[in-house]
């Protein structure tokens, strides 16, 4: 099924609720969350729902929590400072699944012009999107939303455009013209 209406995705009783028939339809539209925005959802579709939703008012202003800070500092020249890295790498990806980096000496005009890239790229014409869209893990670019799509209670209300690098990488010709 394609979506066509983002009615298609939000319509369903408790009882005749179908989680894969409307996975399915969004993972075949192919325009991900981005593209149900631009069709003018007016509801998040069920298939988002985790019913894990919790939110207090006094939650984020009591937390002590802090994003995982991963110092590059020095890692080329001290051997125990190299697997002191990995390790705080390796804790943050298991504990939180994402970390910041500091002295990594990419040059902040790299960096932005990486950002505006993307941003480029999700900003194109949903049709253009499409001919990157894929599951297929052996592409070295790729465009998806959803990691963990079809399995789980709840997707995730989000879209990921991703190079893969290692170990060999991605042939710049793979690139969307946009993003060059």
């Amino acid at each position: 099924m394609v979506v066509e209406n983002s009615n298609q995705l939000e319509e369903s009783s408790d009882f005749t609720y179908d989680r894969e028939a409307e996975v399915k339809a969004f993972d075949d539209s192919k325009v991900g969350v981005k593209g149900l925005v631009e069709s003018g959802v007016s509801k998040i579709p069920r298939m988002f729902y985790t019913g894990k939703l919790e939110i207090s008012e006094s939650s984020a202003s009591d937390s002590k929590l802090s994003i995982p800070i991963v110092d590059l500092k020095d890692i080329h020249i001290n051997l125990a400072r190299h697997v002191e890295v990995i390790d705080q790498i390796r804790s943050a990806c298991h504990e939180w699944g994402f970390f910041q980096v500091i002295n990594h000496e990419i040059p902040i005009i790299v960096l932005d012009e990486m950002i505006d890239g993307i941003c480029r790229f999700h900003e194109q014409d949903a049709d253009v999107r499409k001919e990157f869209y894929t599951r297929d893990l052996k592409k070295k670019v790729s465009y998806y939303s959803n990691v963990h799509l079809f399995n789980g209670k709840g997707a995730y209300w989000s879209d990921t455009f991703g190079f893969a690098i290692a170990p060999d990488p991605f042939n710049p010709d793979e690139l969307p013209p946009i993003c060059r």
